[in-house]
């Protein structure tokens, strides 16, 4: 059952994230996601490289499965890259989500191509940096030249380094990502609320102007819950997925305990890597403009599919039509000798 879980979890990821990604690059009006876009690419990446990996790691069926050191270094080198990768693509998805909404106009003539595109190899370079760290100096595993699958983890090091990266990724990729959404979200929550409180209060003096009774409580109750139920949803799914993750590995690589309880690792692994599939809803699907792409894409697809079939179909009858004719048109010469047959 873990097995089907961890690899229909992998098809979740290929399948949304190709999808959202297919709208967006389709859309040419749709270019101000290119960050989400990004976003999609990573969580790609790491549903074609690193959850195979890990189902390979965490998996009982694999348990015989044995790397050497250097398979087990590119391993965590994937893990903390990709994982960094898509941690700081949320956040800058964030912070550009603040700007749109705060300062539109602002947003509309700084927010280009080229700044996304610097964005973007702004968060490479620093999540290779700090993935380098993996490779130079960490993890160290001293005379052994090939580790069990299941072993090969972010903190199995017998580097006294390990607690140190542990604070450093742990810092870099959870607290700081943590903290800059929510100030933004929190903001976003703030403004939606101030704008619809005054829309409603001016409503509201032209309702009792003209001595109509008034109704639009219910309304500005609904903005309220709308905009807390955003902030809960940007959040609370960021904490829900990686919180896990990063208090285990932390705990583990600081007490200097090398074996650790399987089940909780891969629960705690898994849990983090549910991101990758369930990101293309939050930053994605959940957005009007690109759903409407979507479906447009997908009945495009579905017209193109039907059209081929009804081509070929039609060519096919076409060709029996042809053949049943060249059939009838040939003469019945009758073989030399032969005696016509006369009728009496």
């Amino acid at each position: 059952f873990g097995l089907f879980c961890m690899v229909t979890l992998d098809l979740i990821a290929l399948l949304s994230n190709t999808g959202v990604m297919a709208a967006i690059v389709r859309a040419p009006h749709l270019k101000r996601f290119a960050l989400v876009c990004h976003l999609c690419g990573v969580d790609l990446l790491c549903a074609i490289l690193l959850m195979p990996l890990a189902i390979i790691s965490s998996s009982p069926f694999f348990s015989t499965v044995v790397f050497t050191v250097l398979e087990c270094q590119v391993y965590i080198f994937l893990n903390v890259f990709l994982i960094c990768l898509t941690i700081l693509t949320i956040t800058a998805v964030s912070v550009e989500r603040y700007f749109y909404i705060v300062h539109p106009m602002r947003y509309e003539a700084k927010m280009t191509i080229n700044l996304a595109v610097g964005v973007m190899l702004l968060i490479w370079v620093k999540s290779a940096l700090l993935a380098l760290v993996s490779v130079f100096g960490w993890p160290a595993y001293g005379h052994q030249s090939s580790i069990a699958a299941a072993h090969c983890s972010l903190h199995a090091s017998h580097s006294r380094l390990r607690g140190v990266f542990a604070v450093l990724f742990t810092v870099v990729c959870f607290l700081v990502p943590a903290l800059v959404p929510t100030v933004p979200a929190w903001a976003n929550t703030n403004l939606a609320k101030n704008r619809s409180d005054s829309i409603n209060s001016q409503t509201t003096m032209i309702a009792a102007s003209r001595l109509l009774p008034q109704r639009l409580s219910p309304e500005r109750a609904f903005s309220g819950a709308k905009a807390a139920l955003t902030l809960v949803f940007i959040v609370g799914q960021f904490l829900l997925c990686w919180l896990p993750f990063f208090v285990f590995h932390l705990y583990m690589s600081l007490t200097g305990s090398l074996q650790s309880p399987g089940d909780l690792e891969e629960a705690v692994t898994w849990l983090a890597y549910s991101s990758f599939a369930v990101n293309p809803f939050f930053y994605g699907l959940l957005n009007r403009q690109i759903r409407e792409q979507l479906v447009k894409f997908r009945r495009c697809c579905s017209e193109q599919a039907l059209e081929v079939g009804a081509c070929s179909h039609e060519g096919s009858l076409q060709e029996n039509f042809l053949q049943f004719l060249q059939r009838g048109s040939k003469p019945t010469d009758a073989p030399p000798g032969a005696i016509e047959p006369r009728n009496t």
